[in-house]
């Protein structure tokens, strides 16, 4: 049985960018977290932008292939996007970050562009995990820093991609499916979240949790430990477990 927990907080900002949504129908579940870029109250509706336009495209979808649900409903959440950036006159400055898992009956599959992360447990380990559209973690797949220095690195800002850019053809990744016999936990987040918890202590807390409330709970009290005074931005993230 799958058991979900989601948290969308500001931290220590004006305003929560973030935004998560979780929608469900005869046996599929689809989550979705993402991270707003431009501030102003421009992130804030690109996120929620997204958020409303992946809903909207499970509500109307009945067979759940997931590589042309997720093409649909990033291609459609883009789209969006670049119409509110000519409405609004913000033709750069109004971004999103999209993670999104796919659970249909026994497989699931994800999709995500930007940096925020999807990690996947099997017996309290991270087994995969999304990798970031950023220049750090370019930086850490050249062999030039290590993936631990992408948290905090200068440059950790700066992102590749992201939902709002008007290219020819917008690039996200989707993952293969997998078996969800084989997995144990999801946990989806924003920058925000992971950047004051690594994995190793998203683990420990995974192996002392009895469901994903519990889990999320722990984990949310170390990002605020580790977090406080330190700025912190909007943090998000939605706990899955597979029981």
């Amino acid at each position: 049985m799958v058991t979900y927990k989601g948290i969308s907080k500001k931290g220590e900002r004006e305003r929560n960018e973030d935004a998560i949504a979780v929608f469900n129908r005869e046996g599929v579940c689809c989550f979705v977290l993402c991270d707003g870029l431009g501030g102003h109250g421009r992130g804030d509706a690109a996120s929620a932008a997204a958020c409303r336009v992946f809903g909207e495209v499970f509500e109307h979808t009945y067979d759940f292939y997931p590589r042309p649900f997720f093409e649909e409903a990033v291609e459609k959440a883009n789209q969006e996007i670049l119409e509110m950036q000519q409405r609004e006159g913000c033709i750069a400055g109004m971004k999103t970050t999209l993670v999104s898992l796919l659970i249909c009956k026994d497989h699931c599959t994800w999709c995500h562009i930007g940096d925020s992360r999807l990690y996947l447990f099997q017996n309290n380990a991270v087994t995969c995990r999304t990798l970031d559209h950023s220049v750090p973690q370019m930086l850490a797949n050249a062999g030039n820093i290590k993936e631990k220095e992408i948290r905090f690195h200068p440059d950790r800002n700066r992102l590749l991609r992201a939902l709002g850019s008007d290219e020819e053809s917008i690039r996200y990744d989707v993952s293969a499916p997998y078996k969800l016999d084989d997995c144990q936990a999801f946990l989806l987040c924003s920058d925000g979240f992971w950047e004051y918890i690594d994995e190793k202590q998203m683990c420990k807390l995974l192996h002392k949790s009895t469901d994903a409330s519990d889990w999320l709970k722990k984990m949310q009290a170390v990002v605020l430990e580790n977090g406080a005074g330190k700025n912190m931005d909007n943090y998000s993230a939605i706990a899955v477990m597979n029981t």
